[in-house]
């Protein structure tokens, strides 16, 4: 039984499931001497006899690499776990908040393992997903992999904030802690992918949040607009920085919990420090963009 399929060019096609790559027998054999060459030297067979030979490895050879193929995910399916992922770790941040403010509590036992452990957890209940499952050595194992590094070392890096005792409110919110595990996966992706998560400008707080040209028009021509599908994302081969990208927005939208920051009465100071926009429930609030350079 095959349990697992890589690269066709080099190193195993599959591997059983008692552990042994098929890359050691005959499929080995046949990258070092060529097909024909390994069908003549083992069968000793000439005309048809070794053509339909030959036909019957070609076959499988290329199945094993077209299942290679198809493993791979599309721009789409990578993007979108993205930021599920982004969103069930950043649910966590949301609902520690009253562990994380408690000033009668020291060591919160936070720490970035717990917080990724539920995350993990979150995101397979929504998609249905094992991360622990993918190729890690995929473009996607890849970017998955990197999120979740990012997502364990920005709350490590912040536990003396998480854990001060005798403080009230620490300022280690979920956009906070979005904000952060975004710019440390951009750079643990050395250039092959970026996030965000931006806003309708005139909601943007943090100016490393502003949307750039390309998202500003795409917020205004197509997620604000009443007709646009409620949570639909948006997607486009774009350029972005002078790259050809796969560019993704998918809309977020306020939600109770979010009001007491975002909502009524606009103008007033939240706990934060900064005035209320006045937005309501279900109103277009975030918008996360990821960027799949190509």
């Amino acid at each position: 039984m095959f349990v697992s399929v890589e690269n066709a060019a080099g190193g195993p096609i599959s591997k059983c499931a008692h552990g042994r790559g098929r890359n050691d027998g005959w499929m080995g054999d046949v990258q070092n001497n060529g097909l024909r060459g390994w069908i003549m030297r083992k069968r000793g067979i000439g005309g048809w006899g070794g053509r339909l030979l030959l036909l019957l490895a070609l076959t499988v050879w290329c199945g094993g690499a077209a299942m290679a193929a198809a493993a791979e995910r599309t721009d789409k399916e990578v993007a979108s776990n993205l930021a599920n992922l982004l969103r069930a770790a950043r649910g966590v941040v949301s609902a520690k908040q009253d562990l994380i403010n408690d000033p009668a509590v020291a060591d919160k036992g936070l720490t970035g393992e717990v917080v990724l452990a539920e995350a993990l957890q979150r995101y397979r209940k929504s998609t249905g997903e094992d991360l622990s499952q993918i190729d890690a050595d995929s473009r996607y194992g890849r970017a998955m992999s990197a999120l979740q590094k990012a997502i364990v070392q920005v709350t490590d890096e912040h536990q003396s904030t998480i854990n001060m005792p005798n403080v009230g409110f620490k300022g280690f919110i979920p956009a906070v802690f979005a904000r952060l595990v975004n710019e440390r996966f951009g750079a643990l992706m050395q250039g092959e992918a970026e996030m965000k998560v931006t806003a309708p400008k005139e909601l943007v707080r943090n100016r490393k949040a502003r949307p750039d040209a390309w998202e500003a028009q795409i917020i205004e021509t197509k997620l604000l607009t009443p007709e646009w599908p409620r949570g639909e994302p948006f997607m486009a081969s774009s350029t972005n920085q002078g790259r050809e990208a796969f560019r993704f927005l998918i809309p977020e939208y306020y939600q109770a919990s979010c009001l007491s920051c975002h909502g009524q009465p606009k103008g007033e100071l939240d706990v934060t420090g900064y005035p209320k926009e006045g937005g309501e429930e279900g109103a277009l609030g975030a918008v996360i963009s990821v960027t799949l350079y190509h």
